[in-house]
C-alpha cells in the first residue's frame, strides 16, 4: 500500500464561515484524531486530498506546518450532494505497525448459473483488521455458478496475508436470490391483459 505525502497547515478559525473560505480556495476543512490526542483542526489542499483519496482506505503521510509528520487513514470524507466536491475530512492518526479497523470493498467476478438470478451484496464493504501500512484496497470473490440460495460467508472470503476479520465469520456477505418475483409480476400484467381482451 503506498503512501500519499500532503502537506497541511493547523487552522485557528471555525465555524461555517471560515469552512466557506477555506473552499473558495480550493482547500479542505479537516480534522485530524487518535491515540488519546486533542483534535487537530487542519486545512489541506483540495486537488491533492480529492487524488489521494480515489484510493480507498489511503495512508496518508501528513506534514503539518512543516514541522511535524503524521500518518492517517480517513475515516469520514463529507462531499457537496449537488457538485460532489468535498466540504470536510476525519482523518484517524495510526502509527506503523498498528492494527486498525476499516472497512474494504467487495468486487465479484464470474457469473451465476443460468436462471436469470440475482446477486445481492448484503456487505458492500468487509469489516477487517490489517496493519495502518498495509490495508488492502479490496477482495475479489467469485461468484461462478451459484445458484438461487447459495450464499457467500465473511469466512468464505480469502483475505490477503496479515489481514483478518472484524465481523462474525457467519456474517452473509453475498447470497443469490431467485428471479420468481419478476416473473410472478409479468404473468399478473399478461393476466390482465387477457382478460381485458376477453
Amino acid at each position: 500500500m503506498s503512501e500519499v505525502k500532503i502537506s497541511a497547515a493547523t487552522r485557528t478559525e471555525f465555524g461555517k464561515g471560515a469552512a466557506r473560505r477555506i473552499r473558495r480556495e480550493d482547500k479542505v476543512p479537516g480534522v485530524l484524531y487518535g491515540h488519546g490526542s486533542d483534535p487537530l483542526h487542519l486545512t489541506l489542499p483540495g486537488h491533492d486530498l480529492q487524488m489521494a483519496l480515489r484510493t480507498p482506505n489511503v495512508l496518508i503521510a501528513l506534514d503539518i506546518d512543516g514541522k511535524t509528520n503524521e500518518l492517517a487513514i480517513p475515516k469520514a470524507v463529507q462531499r457537496d450532494p449537488l457538485k460532489g466536491f468535498l466540504e470536510h475530512v476525519d482523518l484517524q492518526l495510526v502509527t506503523r505497525g498498528e492494527q486498525v479497523n476499516v472497512d474494504i470493498f467487495v468486487h465479484t467476478e464470474g457469473e451465476l448459473a443460468p436462471g436469470g438470478n440475482l446477486l445481492e451484496h448484503v456487505l458492500n464493504a468487509l469489516p477487517v483488521e490489517a496493519e495502518a501500512t498495509h490495508i488492502p484496497e479490496s477482495v475479489t470473490v467469485s461468484i461462478e455458478g451459484l445458484t438461487a440460495g447459495d450464499s457467500i460467508l465473511a469466512k468464505d472470503i480469502t483475505l490477503p496475508k496479515g489481514t483478518t476479520l472484524a465481523v462474525e465469520g457467519d456474517t452473509v456477505v453475498l447470497q443469490v436470490l431467485a428471479a420468481q418475483a419478476e416473473e410472478a409480476a409479468e404473468g399478473e400484467e399478461t393476466g390482465g391483459e387477457e382478460a381485458a381482451e376477453a
